[in-house]
């Protein structure tokens, strides 16, 4: 991806024809592993975490987000799979069909993944998993945006939320029984506050439902402004109730929660801040608080995305701008972040990061090194590189599934 003053996506292009529907047989995770063979007993650089007797081996199935515009980059979602105890990732074949997946996002069911489309004419597609493993490509809806960014889905399971970079716009689409999108129920723009500083429009980043499921917020680096909205679970729309104001110039992108569903903790790309933000489930109210230090020194760096671990006892923090990790460790029940420290993340320009379900993993897409790195993540939370950065081409996003 080209540098950009605010590098968060890839070039947006119009979409070609969407709707193609391509069945990808024989992508077992676990016929992939048989394959690699003994290349996944290769003990890693350090173990995940210490055990009294040897965890049980399995693999689960990892999925990979990039842009197929981009020059080197992929060809659809890529699938791959991982060791849950030494992290090893094991290549798969490409789920074709899919224009520019930037970001992606499994259903509550497991049963279905969403990806984006971002490009001008905005997107979203749906991909069925079948019990044997395989993939087939369900339908495309245009979003009524563009550059969309970011989807999520509702814990219903019956309504997908989509984020538009380009447009500063939020959509809503139905979830039909079999895990297609169906046509757009709702748009909203984001038209006011003004764009801060350095900004031509909105550009909505997130959107995510609370861990109550009561709202929906969304993330707009554009006019620095956390929107909380009410989704109408009949109807599919959306109805603005709250907002919070983050600093002139901040550029907040992407927020998470804390399990407890009372604090939030969001990374502004542009003030290299993680701010602690108190949450209100009943109103859908939330209140920044201060920033805090990235513990990455000066210069911009352009932190692009927090995660919490399970037990919420963790927030961990990619800094693109100097290719780092940094740990924080959480305290007061979730209002309060304490800088620990930062490793290098072992690739360029950590895009996402995720943490396998039961949080002893954390994996970072890099994308100018097209590579995904993985971490143990210690009972102190601490985080040790495991085994060599697996290729993946211009590597924006990475999901492992459960």
């Amino acid at each position: 991806m080209k540098p950009s003053p605010h590098p968060h996506s890839g070039p947006h292009r119009p979409a070609p024809a969407s709707g193609r529907r391509r069945f990808l047989g024989g992508l077992l995770a676990t016929a992939a592993l048989a394959a690699a063979g003994p290349a996944l007993a290769t003990p890693a650089r350090a173990a995940v975490r210490p055990a009294s007797a040897p965890a049980p081996r399995a693999t689960r199935p990892l999925l990979l987000g990039t842009y197929t515009s981009e020059a080197g980059g992929g060809t659809g979602i890529g699938t791959a799979a991982y060791d849950t105890v030494t992290g090893a990732i094991t290549p798969g074949p490409v789920i074709t069909g899919v224009d520019n997946p930037s970001y992606l996002a499994l259903h509550p069911s497991g049963s279905t993944v969403y990806a984006v489309a971002e490009q001008d004419a905005g997107a979203v597609t749906a991909v069925g998993i079948a019990p044997d493993g395989t993939y087939e490509v369900l339908g495309s809806r245009p979003t009524g945006g563009s550059g969309t960014t970011h989807l999520s889905v509702h814990p219903s399971g019956r309504w997908l939320l989509s984020a538009d970079y380009g447009s500063g716009s939020v959509a809503v689409h139905p979830i039909a029984e079999d895990g297609s999108p169906g046509e757009r129920t709702d748009l909203v723009t984001h038209s006011s506050p003004p764009p801060g500083p350095g900004q031509g429009g909105p550009h909505a980043h997130q959107i995510v439902t609370d861990p109550d499921g009561g709202h929906v917020l969304a993330v707009d680096l554009g006019t620095d402004t956390v929107y909380t909205y009410a989704l109408d679970e009949s109807a599919g729309t959306l109805t603005e109730v709250s907002r919070a104001a983050l600093a002139p110039g901040s550029g907040p992108r992407h927020l998470a929660f804390h399990p407890g569903g009372r604090f939030a903790y969001l990374a502004c790309e542009l003030d290299n801040t993680l701010v602690v933000c108190a949450y209100d489930p009943a109103t859908g109210a939330l209140t920044p608080g201060p920033g805090q230090s990235t513990g990455t020194g000066s210069g911009t760096s352009y932190p692009a995305q927090p995660v919490v671990t399970g037990d919420g006892a963790y927030v961990y923090l990619a800094n693109r701008g100097p290719n780092s990790l940094t740990r924080y460790a959480v305290e007061d029940d979730g209002a309060a972040v304490r800088l620990l420290d930062t490793v290098p993340v072992g690739g360029d320009w950590p895009r996402q990061l995720a943490l396998s379900p039961d949080s002893t993993l954390l994996f970072a897409a890099n994308q100018r090194s097209s590579t995904v790195t993985v971490f143990g993540v210690g009972p102190d939370g601490s985080l040790t590189a495991v085994g060599d950065p697996f290729p993946a081409p211009v590597a924006v996003c990475v999901l492992p599934l459960p």
